[in-house]
């Protein structure tokens, strides 16, 4: 039986149908939208600061709330090109209606955040931390500190290393030393009214100077062709690469590495997969400070070790909020004497992990009778005893200053009768008796920290550490993805750490 089937209707489409009554954009914005939160959120702000930055005379300017607006719900919609956040404006609704129907281009949207911004985004920043606070979303009772490396706007293969800047310079001063020599052999007479040269210290002057005085006393004599390649090569290069490695390193301060293309990035290792493979690459340190997975504050850091950032990046929560947290949790990474310090005399109690603290806890660790730890110290007598329990002396102090200029006092105790100890192999590997470093003063942080960490309280922060301040980082990088800086030179990293800070914050709370 044959059936005829229905006819299909499309609903109507015409491109060039005229409207009556313009739609507004206004209407086409729903209302729980986050770029409603963006713009409440920021024509609240004191921008005093920012509008001072503007001279008068003159064309006009893009008003700074309306740059300010459109660069945040940029990082927030995941637009971190200035290009891309200029198009957004010709062709985005939620851009339009942010901007006003104003279309800045992308060399006044790029002026703005590398300029602008300069030394001012931090304190706009913290009023928004403030507003939570008022709000609700945090408090500045507790936070987790954590850091993460991303990747500079540099190029990975043009770096200079302060190692081989220091071989280098080496190499110079021995060549320098053989032709000295050289002179003195071959021309005698003439080098008998130079005084000695000292090569340990040599710069591009000295250089100059020594090559000349080798010139004058080797002119009119027979020179071996090895030695007059070596000299002309030296007069034409030494000077000009010992100034250059001058330059590198007052540019590296006391790091060992830099880039070329961005002189205040640091080569450090990046974790490249799930698996833990690296490599090298230009980088900065971006420090971060979390409470209920908002930021409560951020920091740049040209050093890849995490312990050296915790002082700057608390004194910086202090500048900026007014306060630092009434408690601090943080991982392994930051547990040093001189931290444990810093804290204690701000009065932050510290939630703080140490290096081995987690095998601390297995009972092979507790079991072992060779470990300082497990050492036991008479505090009359101020000696521990070893395992076979004989005394161990004290000898004398010690001190080591670590790369922050931070002095760590230690103690020497010596076992006295080593030779001939069944339990020798097994206790230490050293020539002669045993001698153990104690550190006192660190040994108590540690105890504190431990008491602290396995109390209720810390086997809660610990729980919540890794949702709350690792969320954020994940979120940044895989949902956000962002993983490399658009802009060069630390303090405009920091503006755009602060820009992906202040758009993780805005979205949260819209969320």
């Amino acid at each position: 039986m044959h059936t005829q089937s229905s006819k299909v209707v499309f609903k109507a489409y015409n491109t060039n149908q005229n409207l009556l009554l313009p739609p507004s954009l206004e209407e086409m914005i729903a209302e729980n939208h986050p770029v409603r939160v963006v713009n409440q959120v920021i024509d609240h702000l004191d921008l005093e600061p920012l509008l001072n930055r503007y001279k008068g005379g003159g064309c006009s300017s893009y008003h700074p709330r309306l740059m300010l607006k459109v660069l945040i719900y940029g990082y927030l919609t995941n637009l971190y090109s200035s290009r891309k956040i200029a198009q957004a404006l010709h062709e985005n609704i939620h851009f339009m209606w942010l901007s006003g129907m104003s279309y800045p281009e992308h060399n006044t949207i790029n002026r703005f955040r590398s300029e602008r911004l300069k030394g001012i985004l931090k304190e706009i920043f913290s009023q928004v931390v403030l507003l939570l606070v008022d709000l609700g979303h945090v408090s500045l009772k507790q936070a987790c500190l954590d850091g993460t490396k991303i990747e500079a706007n540099a190029n990975r293969y043009t770096f200079v290393w302060g190692q081989s800047i220091k071989n280098n310079k080496e190499k110079i001063k021995k060549q320098l030393k053989e032709l000295w020599s050289y002179a003195e052999l071959v021309a005698k007479e003439e080098m008998e009214n130079n005084e000695p040269e000292d090569f340990e210290q040599i710069d591009a002057e000295k250089v100059r100077q020594t090559i000349a005085h080798i010139d004058q006393a080797l002119s009119n004599k027979q020179v071996d062709k090895k030695v007059k390649k070596k000299l002309n090569y030296a007069r034409k290069n030494w000077p000009e690469k010992l100034d250059r490695y001058d330059q590198q390193q007052k540019q590296m301060g006391d790091r060992n590495s830099m880039s070329k293309t961005d002189p205040d990035a640091t080569f450090m290792r990046m974790k490249e997969d799930h698996i833990g493979n690296s490599q090298l690459k230009p980088a900065y340190n971006w420090q971060i400070t979390t409470q209920n997975q908002y930021i409560l504050g951020y920091t740049i850091h040209q050093t890849p070790a995490d312990t050296t950032t915790l002082i700057t990046h608390m004194e910086s929560l202090e500048q900026t909020l007014g306060q630092m947290p009434e408690d601090l949790i943080a991982d392994a990474g930051y547990g040093s004497e001189e931290n444990y310090q810093f804290l204690e005399e701000n009065e932050v109690e510290a939630f703080v992990k140490y290096n081995y603290f987690h095998k601390e806890q297995s009972e092979k660790w507790k079991q072992d009778p060779h470990r300082i730890e497990n050492l036991y110290y008479n505090q009359q007598q101020d000696c521990y005893y070893c395992p076979m329990g004989q005394p161990m002396t004290f000898v004398q102090d010690k001190t080591i200053t670590s790369v922050n200029g931070y002095k760590q006092k230690l103690r020497l105790y010596q076992a006295q009768r080593c030779d001939g100890c069944p339990m020798r192999g097994a206790c230490h590997k050293s020539k002669g008796n045993r001698i153990i470093e104690v550190n006192p003063k660190l040994l108590r942080y540690k105890q504190q920290a431990r008491e602290r960490l396995n109390s209720e309280k810390g086997l809660k922060y610990r729980s919540q550490r890794p949702a709350d301040v690792e969320a954020v980082f994940g979120i940044t990088k895989y949902n956000r993805n962002f993983r490399r800086f658009l802009l060069r030179g630390e303090e405009k990293v920091e503006i755009e750490a602060g820009l992906i800070s202040l758009a993780h914050n805005l979205l949260k709370m819209a969320g």
